[in-house]
C-alpha cells in the first residue's frame, strides 16, 4: 500500500489572523509544502518573506493547481461557506477560520459535499479547545452534573477596538463590514456548552438584539452596514435535545476585555461550574451530608500555571494583566498537550493555548482519514442556531425551530481530541 501524501496547502488570505497558523502548518510533520495568496499581491510578499512560502497567484489557481492538495480559508467571515464549498468542488481539503458559513443552506451543502467526497473538513473553533469546554467535557462524561439543566456562556468582542481588523479587509468602507450581526458568528460560545454533552443539539431558539449601540456609523438599518443589521449586541435561549436550556450572548459593544470567550454557569441535577473573571468552581451533592454540597476550586486546573502563581498573589494584578493583554497564549493543566507534535515545542500559540490543536487537528484528520473533532455536522450544531437567532431578534423575539444536520456517516470515527 502507498504512503498517502502529504499536504501541500494553500492559505488563502494574509490578513491579520492567518500569521499565527502559517509556522504551525510549516512546521507539521504531515505538511509538505505551505502557499500563501491573497487579492493584495504586497500582503502575500511580506508573508513569503517573513514565512519562508511561495505564493500562489489566485484562489481559482489554487484550486486547479495539482500542486495543492488543500486550503486553508482566512478571508472575511461571510465568504467562508462559499469559497469552502467551491474549494470541496473542486476536491481540496479544506481548514476553515470560524464561522463555518453565514447562511444555513451554505452549512447544508457543505456537510452534502463532505459526506459525498470524504475530504478532510475542520473548522479551527477556538472555543473547542479552551480550558473550561475541556474541562466540562471530562466532568460530565464522570456524571459530576448528573442530568444537564441549564448553561451560560458569551463572547465578548468590543468592535470599537476592531477598527483595523475590519479596515484590512474592508478598506475604507470597513464600517459597512464591521456591522456584521453578532449572531453570525456564534460558534465561540456555542461550542464551550454543546461539545461538553455529545450528540446534544438546539431544537428551538428564540433571540433578542439590542439596537442602541453609540457606533450609529456601524449598527443601523438606513445603509450603515451591508447587512442592514440593527444589533450590535444580541442574545439567544436555546432549548436543547436533553430537556435542558442555554443562555448565548455575542456581545460587540461592551465595556468588557477578557476573559471574552468564557462559559459562566453550567448546571446539572446533581453538580454545578461556574466562573467568574479569573476563578473556577466546581460544586457537587455531598453523599455523605444530605442536602450539602462540595465547593471546590479549581482554578489551578484551569488556568496556565503562570496565571494561577499571579492570582494566588495579587488577583487584582492579575485581573488586569489577563485584560491589558487579551488574555493568555499559555496552555493549561487540563489542555491535552501531550498529543501535540514535538515540531510545535516553542512556537506561539494563541486564544489560550488552542492554535496548536486546531491545525494538528485538521492534519491527523488528514492524514489518518478520520473526522476532525470540529467536523461539519458539530459546526453545523454551534453555527446554525445563531443565524436562526439574528433571523429572531430581527422578527421580535420569534420562536424558531432549529434544524439538525444529524451526524456523520456511522462508519467515519471521529478523532479523539485528548490522544
Amino acid at each position: 500500500m502507498m504512503a498517502k501524501e502529504k499536504i501541500k496547502i494553500a492559505v488563502i488570505g494574509c490578513g491579520r489572523f492567518s500569521p499565527f497558523f502559517v509556522p504551525l502548518f510549516k512546521a507539521h510533520p504531515e505538511v509538505e509544502k505551505v502557499y500563501v495568496c491573497d487579492l493584495i499581491r504586497e500582503r502575500a510578499e511580506d508573508f513569503k518573506e517573513r514565512f519562508d512560502v511561495e505564493i500562489i497567484d489566485s484562489f481559482e489557481e489554487a484550486l486547479a493547481s495539482d500542486k495543492v492538495n488543500a486550503v486553508a480559508i482566512f478571508t472575511p467571515r461571510t465568504t467562508h461557506g462559499p469559497l469552502v464549498i467551491r474549494a470541496l468542488k473542486a476536491g481540496k481539503h479544506v481548514y476553515s477560520a470560524v464561522p463555518g458559513a453565514a447562511k444555513v443552506e451554505e452549512l447544508v451543502e457543505i456537510a452534502d459535499l463532505v459526506r459525498k467526497t470524504r475530504l478532510t473538513y475542520s473548522m479551527g473553533e477556538t472555543g473547542f479547545y479552551r480550558a473550561p469546554a475541556i474541562f466540562l467535557r471530562e466532568e460530565y462524561k464522570k456524571g459530576t452534573f448528573g442530568k444537564f439543566t441549564y448553561a451560560e456562556a458569551q463572547y465578548n468582542h468590543d468592535i470599537r477596538n476592531m477598527e483595523n481588523s475590519f479596515r484590512s479587509s474592508g478598506g475604507e468602507e470597513w464600517r459597512k463590514f464591521a456591522g456584521i450581526p453578532p449572531m453570525y458568528y456564534p460558534t465561540h460560545s456555542t461550542s464551550m456548552v454543546l461539545s461538553a454533552m455529545p450528540g446534544v443539539y438546539a431544537k428551538k431558539v428564540v433571540g433578542f438584539g439590542f439596537a442602541g449601540s453609540p457606533r450609529t456609523d456601524i449598527y443601523g438599518t438606513d445603509g450603515q452596514n451591508i447587512y442592514n443589521n440593527p444589533f450590535s449586541n444580541t442574545a439567544m435561549l436555546l432549548e436543547l435535545s436533553n430537556g435542558g436550556i442555554a443562555r448565548i450572548s455575542e456581545n460587540r459593544c461592551v465595556g468588557w476585555m477578557s476573559p471574552e470567550t468564557y462559559v459562566s454557569q453550567f448546571y446539572g441535577t446533581d453538580g454545578g461550574y461556574e466562573f467568574a473573571v479569573a476563578r473556577h468552581h466546581l460544586a457537587h451533592w455531598d453523599k455523605d451530608r444530605p442536602g450539602k454540597v462540595i465547593m471546590k476550586d479549581v482554578t489551578k486546573k484551569l488556568q496556565p500555571e503562570r496565571i494561577y502563581n499571579l492570582i494566588c498573589s495579587d488577583y487584582d494584578k492579575a485581573i488586569q494583566d489577563i485584560a491589558d493583554t487579551d488574555g493568555f497564549v499559555d496552555t493549561s493543566p487540563v489542555q491535552p498537550t501531550a498529543r501535540l507534535p514535538k515540531e510545535y515545542e516553542g512556537i506561539r500559540n494563541g486564544h489560550n493555548g488552542t492554535h496548536h490543536f486546531l491545525i494538528d487537528d485538521f492534519c491527523r484528520a488528514y492524514a489518518t482519514g478520520k473526522l476532525s473533532p470540529t467536523n461539519i455536522w458539530e459546526v453545523a450544531r454551534w453555527n446554525i442556531p445563531g443565524l436562526l437567532a439574528h433571523e429572531s431578534a430581527l422578527a421580535g423575539g420569534k420562536t424558531m425551530d432549529v434544524p439538525d444536520l444529524g451526524t456523520p456517516p456511522a462508519d467515519w470515527e471521529v478523532l479523539e481530541y485528548d490522544k
